[in-house]
């Protein structure tokens, strides 16, 4: 099986299907032998979630190159107005708001507090990119994933479990139509 390993100062193993394939989360102290064994245990899933991302990506219309460039507009005019909604709410300032069109993030934010979001949150209903907003800015106060991040995350936006479970759902079928 072919895959592509990502190492970092990580703690545990884990994977994720990406429109390259499989990619593999690794420590940096995880050797090829510990890789390997966890890939075999995990088979299964990997197997079951390749299929499935093949599927998708067969039974999408791919966007247009203009299509896109339309959703970069829409989202230069709507995300900033989001940001700026809710960056007093977490009580963080921010850097610059950069618009991409990516097909593994939905949105990232620097160590100076520059953002990236990503367009196809266009085509998502606009508590998923609210939920995408809070959580790149709650990243200004907490550059981590830990329970303290999620806390602050959901003092601002209750209903952001509800609205990240939609995007895990359905994310993948978003991220297939980019050409």
């Amino acid at each position: 099986m072919k895959y592509k390993i990502k190492r970092s100062n990580r703690k545990t193993l884990c994977l994720e299907i990406t429109s390259e394939g499989l990619l593999v989360r690794a420590p940096m102290r995880a050797t090829n032998t510990d890789i390997n064994a966890f890939i075999e245990k995990k088979r299964d899933w990997i197997e079951k979630h390749l299929r499935k991302a093949e599927e998708c990506s067969k039974s999408v219309s791919k966007l247009t190159q203009e299509e896109i460039n339309q959703l970069a507009q829409q989202a230069l005019k709507i995300i900033p107005e989001r940001v700026a909604h809710y960056a007093p709410q977490v009580g963080v300032t921010y850097g610059r708001i950069t618009i991409r069109n990516q097909r593994t993030k939905w949105g990232s934010c620097s160590s100076k507090g520059n953002l990236n979001f990503n367009c196809l949150l266009m085509l998502a209903p606009p508590e998923v990119l609210d939920s995408v907003v809070v959580h790149e800015l709650c990243h200004r106060k907490e550059m981590n994933h830990s329970p303290k991040f999620y806390e602050l995350v959901l003092r601002v936006f209750p209903d952001y479990h509800k609205w990240n479970k939609w995007l895990k759902e359905n994310g993948r079928t978003l991220m297939a139509r980019m050409v």
